[in-house]
C-alpha cells in the first residue's frame, strides 16, 4: 500500500468516526436542548445541541451512548412538558363556548397550571394534577366536596414528605370548595438510570472536548488536510520521477 492509499484510509476513516453520532431527540425548543445537554453532560455523556430552524433544535449523542442517554433523561423528566396556562386555554376562538365547555376548559387550565407550579419545586421530575370538580345542582341544598390528586416523581436523592403538607396547601388555595382532607399526594422517587458496561463508574464516556457536531467539523477538516497533503506529495514525487527520467 502506497503512502497515498493509506493517507486517504486515513482521511476516510476520520469521517467514519465523525459520523458515529445519532439524533437522540428532535424539534426540541432551545430552552429543552439546553436542559437536556446539561443533564446528559452531568452524566457524563457527550451530547451536542443543533439547529436547522428556529424552534427545532436536535440533541446528538455517540451511538454507544444512546441507551444511557436515555434512561438518564427518563430519569430526570427530560424533555420537561409544555403546560398550558388559563390565558391560552381561555384565549377566545371562533364562537361563543357552552357553560359545559367553558367548566371544562377552566377545570383542565387549572390543572396545567397547578402542575407546572408544583414541577417548579426543587428535586420535582414530573408532577401531574387531577381535579374532580363537582357541578353544583341548584336544586339541592347539599354540596359535593371537589378532589384533588397529585403524582410526584422526584429525584431518588431528594426527599420531598416534609413538604407534602405545602404541596396539599398550594392545592386547596388555588380550587374553590377543596378542603385540605380531600386532596392527595403521592410521591414517587426515580429509578436510578442505567451505568454502560463500558462506563460503570459513570464518568465521562468520552473526552469531554467539543460536542458532536465541532468533531465533525474538526473531522472534515482533517481529512480534507491529509487529502491536500497526499496531493503535494504525489505531485512532488511525480515532478522527482520526471526529473529522473529526463536524465
Amino acid at each position: 500500500m502506497t503512502l497515498l492509499q493509506r493517507l486517504l484510509l486515513l482521511a476516510i476513516c476520520f469521517v467514519l468516526s465523525a459520523c458515529n453520532e445519532m439524533d437522540l431527540y428532535t424539534k426540541l425548543t432551545e430552552r429543552q436542548a439546553n436542559e437536556m445537554v446539561a443533564a446528559l453532560q452531568g452524566a457524563g455523556i457527550e451530547a451536542a445541541k443543533s439547529s436547522k430552524d428556529p424552534g427545532n433544535w436536535v440533541i446528538q449523542v455517540a451511538r454507544d451512548d444512546f441507551g444511557r442517554a436515555v434512561e438518564t433523561l427518563r430519569a430526570e423528566g427530560l424533555p420537561r412538558d409544555e403546560f398550558e396556562s388559563l390565558g391560552r386555554v381561555f384565549k377566545k376562538e371562533g364562537f361563543v363556548s357552552s357553560p359545559l365547555e367553558e367548566r371544562a376548559r377552566l377545570i383542565y387550565g387549572l390543572t396545567q397550571e397547578l402542575s407546572s407550579t408544583i414541577s417548579a419545586i426543587d428535586g420535582v421530575v414530573v408532577a401531574r394534577v387531577h381535579l374532580a370538580v363537582p357541578e353544583r345542582d341548584p336544586l339541592s341544598d347539599k354540596s359535593r366536596s371537589a378532589s384533588a390528586s397529585v403524582m410526584v416523581k422526584h429525584r431518588s436523592g431528594t426527599d420531598l414528605s416534609g413538604q407534602v403538607g405545602q404541596i396539599k396547601a398550594l392545592v386547596v388555595n388555588s380550587v374553590e370548595g377543596l378542603t385540605y382532607d380531600n386532596v392527595t399526594v403521592s410521591l414517587f422517587p426515580t429509578r436510578e438510570p442505567l451505568q454502560s458496561a463500558r462506563n460503570p463508574a459513570g464518568g465521562p464516556s468520552r473526552a469531554a472536548a467539543g460536542g458532536g457536531a465541532d468533531r465533525m467539523i474538526y473531522a472534515a477538516a482533517g481529512a480534507v488536510v491529509l487529502v491536500l497533503l497526499a496531493g503535494v506529495w504525489y505531485l512532488r514525487e511525480r515532478r522527482w520521477r520526471l526529473r529522473l527520467a529526463a536524465k
